[in-house]
């Protein structure tokens, strides 16, 4: 049964096929700053050495600077299956911060609508409650009809528009 976990070399070749699934979509593109693209271009091909994927398993295992703030990183996993990554950013910094949100995912390309994203979010819920997020704010692009169901699902509520993003505001806690 898939679910959240801390980063672990246990699915080092599942996550070295999502990379790929990745880069095949154009992720990792000068420029990007998610954290799939960034990680992408900072470990390029390097991710099947082992030794290489141990520190970046031990990297992301710990409070992470991404590109917004400090963040936590979980994995959605299907036992050795690398199915998806999920950061919770710690707060709103600015200027991105109220552009990107808490909470960003991404589900690899050969496990998408299978409902991952869903309980992944959901999932994800209880660890930014912990984090003192409620609610939490979670973006999409405008055009992202699949993410937008995502984050209704998960009861996010519509708050605006931003430069082609839409915002929502998510609770955490218990409703």
């Amino acid at each position: 049964m898939p679910e959240l976990i801390t980063p672990h070399i246990r699915v080092h070749a599942s996550y070295v096929a999502a990379i790929a699934e990745f880069r095949a979509e154009g992720r990792g593109a000068p420029g990007e700053i998610s954290s799939i693209g960034l990680a992408i271009r900072e470990y390029g091909d390097r991710w099947h050495e082992a030794e290489v994927f141990a520190e970046y398993v031990a990297r992301v295992r710990t409070l992470t600077p991404d590109p917004i703030a400090l963040s936590t990183t979980l994995w959605y996993v299907d036992g050795p299956r690398f199915l998806g990554r999920l950061a919770i950013r710690h707060e709103l910094t600015p200027p991105w911060g109220q552009f990107i949100g808490h909470i960003g995912y991404d589900v690899r390309p050969g496990a998408r609508r299978q409902g991952h994203a869903t309980a992944m979010l959901r999932a994800a819920l209880p660890h930014a409650y912990g984090l003192g997020l409620d609610p939490a704010l979670v973006t999409c692009d405008t055009g992202n009809v699949p993410s937008r169901k995502v984050i209704e699902a998960c009861g996010g509520r519509f708050a605006d528009e931003m430069d082609g993003k839409l915002r929502y505001w998510v609770p955490t806690g218990i409703n």
